[in-house]
């Protein structure tokens, strides 16, 4: 491990992550506690607080150890995927029960987390904005003068303040817009948008002790509206008179505006005699549903949004970072301790090889193909095919939203999901438009290489 720490001079690093928010975080405290000397670099000071919230599965945190980081954990959890417009004794407006854990995370807890094992492995966190690079040949007195061919070179990072940092591997965990990391452009880009609040209401929007993942009930909308772009009712009691309340659009190009995403939500709350007393936050999320995956063969490694790891069927990260950051960085930590002089391209290729295995690369085609699907779906079709999809084994679909399930498992589900689902969704599965066939030949041939 000391080696690791001491292969450069005293003024270089062995890695550099870009990056403030979770990903950057995660990443650089796996690195560190291979024993790597890692530098954080971000614009901003990476211990402010983050504005966002994070969910997660209960048994996908408890795999992970870390139920002790939820601040909020439900067992009533639910969804509604009626139009709500009949008679509420109908079945189809009755609640579908999941019978699974859900929780919060406490973000400051699971920053304090990452800060805590950063601060352990003697991570210099540091702010900047770094505006460039360049590969510079370090073979350590010997080999070909030619750095970036030879397998031996050296990232020089550069700064706006005018300063440079030398690495071994440069790692952009800078989110969906990344620094550095190269994408193809594959055309249009869906966008999960959503718009929420914290704070007190006139009536409980959601049972006490209840946690509701969708809500599609839209008999508060027009007969206009409902041809629009469906959005649903993300929502959660708190305790002591708080709620969290979120009207979301699961993935659309161009996104749902915000404006539309809170009117929405304003108006489902009075549908329901609902108003709301105080507002103690406001919260805005957007981010990418179908990125394509990156260039696996670029000198620099991505990690979280940068790499594409935002799950197409869900919008979830967290869970993915927590598996995926150690195996990476043992990746990385490996070639070093067998290639001491490795340099940037070998290491970053190495890194993006232990990310974006072929299992999880196909995968990845799976669950793009699937949201090509969906964002086809009319407002009824959207209801029908979550009320299938939700009927599914409970291991079955949760495997699915998490991440976890193997290709034939995935594939398993979705065969049973076709043969469960009314005709107005097996028309739409069947139908194939815009990108569905270049994405599913993907399974055969996956992106990224």
């Amino acid at each position: 491990m000391s080696l690791l720490r001491t292969a450069l001079m005293p003024t270089d690093v062995m890695v550099v992550v870009l990056g403030g928010g979770p990903a950057a975080l995660c990443i650089a405290a796996a690195l560190a506690e291979q024993g790597l000397a890692v530098a954080l670099l971000a614009p901003h000071d990476a211990r402010a607080p983050w504005p966002n919230t994070y969910g997660i599965w209960g048994e996908e945190v408890d795999d992970l150890g870390l139920g002790h980081l939820l601040e909020h954990r439900w067992s009533n959890t639910l969804s509604y995927f009626g139009s709500g417009a009949a008679d509420p004794a109908d079945p189809a407006n009755q609640a579908t029960q999941h019978r699974r854990d859900y929780g919060l995370f406490n973000r400051s807890a699971l920053q304090g987390q990452w800060l805590e094992a950063c601060a352990r492995g003697g991570v210099a966190i540091l702010q900047g904005q770094a505006t460039g690079f360049e590969l510079e040949p370090d073979c350590g007195g010997g080999g070909s003068s030619d750095g970036e061919n030879s397998g031996c070179s050296i990232t020089v990072l550069r700064c706006a303040d005018g300063s440079r940092l030398r690495t071994r591997l440069l790692v952009d965990a800078t989110g969906h817009q990344p620094v550095f990391v190269q994408r193809p452009d594959e055309g249009p880009v869906a966008g999960q948008a959503a718009y929420g609040i914290t704070g007190r209401f006139s009536a409980p929007p959601v049972e006490p002790g209840q946690f509701v993942l969708m809500d599609y009930r839209c008999d508060h909308l027009s007969a206009a509206e409902r041809a629009e772009p469906p959005t649903f009712l993300y929502a959660m009691d708190l305790g002591e008179g708080r709620f969290f309340v979120e009207e979301t659009s699961l993935a659309l190009a161009p996104p749902v505006p915000y404006a539309t995403l809170k009117q929405r939500l304003e108006r489902r709350l009075a549908h329901r005699g609902v108003a709301v007393l105080e507002v103690e936050h406001e919260e805005f999320c957007l981010f990418p549903m179908n990125l394509p995956l990156p260039d696996l063969q670029q000198p620099v490694l991505g990690f979280g949004g940068a790499a594409s790891m935002v799950h197409p069927a869900s919008g979830y990260m967290v869970g993915s970072l927590l598996r995926r950051a150690p195996v990476v960085a043992a990746a990385v930590a490996a070639l070093l301790r067998a290639e001491p002089q490795a340099g940037s391209a070998r290491l970053a290729q190495a890194g993006w090889q232990a990310l974006w295995p072929l299992e999880l690369r196909r995968k990845h085609a799976l669950y793009q193909f699937g949201l090509e699907k969906l964002m086809r779906y009319s407002e009824p079709q959207l209801r029908a095919h979550f009320a299938t999809f939700f009927s599914l084994p409970n291991q079955q679909w949760y495997g699915f939203l998490a991440n976890t399930a193997t290709v034939p498992e995935l594939l398993a589900a979705m065969v049973r999901l076709f043969a469960a689902a009314p005709w107005s969704v097996k028309a739409a599965l069947m139908a194939q438009r815009g990108r569905e066939w270049a994405l599913g030949m993907r399974l055969l041939w996956p992106a990224g290489l």
